[in-house]
């Protein structure tokens, strides 16, 4: 039996690595995304460009607009001298921002008054100006901070002081990353598993497997593997560049990371090949894995918090297993979550894995015969 299922694995990989499509499936695209994720897909704001309209001679605003100067987050472009100058700039882009310190900025600081400090953001990308606004809060925030220390005044009343857990800097690529590990793993997956039985009817080769010594059940075996070899690396590698190439801890155990990658792959295999065992081409296959994929990683939580959907979504989301596995990875990346906290993320994979593997078998023993 288990020379037959070796031979069996043997020839997928043949089929698989001799087409030169499928080659570039499995090496190019997971690439390709890994670096854009990792360098484009952020919510960090650096060097956002900025204009200075400073209307007051004293020193206190210029102490003020040095703190914009000193901050990673902005860089300045442009220093107006004139409010006609303000919107040709915002208009073109040329800057997002422009702070604005009206001729008795310092006088009324001095005089023990509040000041208005003016800021003018380009709102056409609400969340980019979002950003941008509580970055500017932040400045001036600390700002006040230290006039009231220096300039023996009140301090405020109350101020925030800010501390994050598991992700200190706020780096949106800790957050993004351990999520591109599942999304990626998944994408060479699927597409793996729900070609593999249509590339057989397509090609005229399905009915020669009903004339081998293969079962049912060994043939299942035979197709599930090397969709499992293949996610195993293609995880193994990715996980490997967010901890080495993009310096993302990896806080919790290896045993509890490839128990949930095991899991996932076990559900990832069996959707896979339950859409193959439907696709009578692989034009098919590739169209029914898109149309899991695509909603699967909607509704998975990567980008948008599950609880923010309606209830309804939120319901239909437990079938989705890239839900479970995105608490997992980023659990085990951030949190070094232990095994045994994980438990109620393990079993609902290897449910839906279990199910959808015995559908696609019993499909494929009922196409066979």
């Amino acid at each position: 039996m288990l020379a037959r299922i070796f031979a069996l694995v043997l020839k997928e990989f043949r089929a698989l690595l001799k087409d030169k499509r499928s080659r570039m499936v499995l090496i190019g695209p997971p690439l390709i995304q890994l670096m854009v994720f990792g360098y484009a897909a952020t919510f960090d704001l650096k060097n956002v460009p900025f204009a200075v309209y400073n209307e007051d001679r004293g020193h206190t605003a210029r102490e003020l607009f040095a703190a914009f100067d000193g901050s990673p987050a902005f860089t300045k472009v442009a220093q107006i001298t004139r409010e006609g100058e303000i919107a040709p700039l915002i208009d073109s882009k040329q800057v997002l921002m422009v702070v604005h310190a009206g001729p008795n900025f310092s006088a009324d600081l001095l005089a023990g008054r509040s000041a208005a400090l003016q800021v003018i953001v380009d709102g056409r990308n609400s969340n980019t100006a979002m950003i941008v606004v509580n970055d500017v809060r932040e400045i001036v925030s600390r700002y006040n901070i230290q006039w009231t220390h220096d300039h023996g005044g009140s301090p405020p009343p109350a101020h925030v002081e800010t501390r994050a857990w598991f992700n200190p800097n706020l780096e949106s690529r800790w957050f993004f990353l351990p999520g591109i590990v599942g999304i990626l793993t998944l994408l060479v997956t699927m597409l793996v598993t729900a070609l593999s039985v249509a590339r057989e009817r397509e090609q005229g080769t399905f009915d020669q497997l009903l004339v081998t010594p293969l079962r049912p059940v060994e043939i299942l075996i035979g197709k599930t593997l090397p969709g499992f070899i293949i996610g195993m690396g293609e995880a193994t590698v990715i996980v490997l560049a967010a901890v080495f190439w993009f310096k993302v801890p990896l806080v919790g155990g290896l045993i509890t990371l490839y128990t949930g990658i095991f899991l996932f792959l076990l559900s990832g295999v069996g959707v896979g090949l339950m859409i193959s065992s439907f696709a009578a081409t692989q034009q098919q296959g590739l169209l029914g894995a898109f149309m899991f994929m695509v909603p699967g990683i909607i509704l998975s939580g990567f980008a948008t918090p599950i609880r923010n959907m309606p209830q309804l979504v939120q319901d239909i989301t437990l079938l989705d297993p890239l839900r479970y596995f995105l608490v997992v990875l980023r659990g085990v990346f951030l949190e070094g979550t232990p095994f045994h906290l994980l438990l109620n993320q393990f079993w609902p994979m290897a449910a839906i894995g279990v199910v959808s593997l015995g559908i696609a078998g019993w499909l494929f023993r009922n196409r066979m015969y």
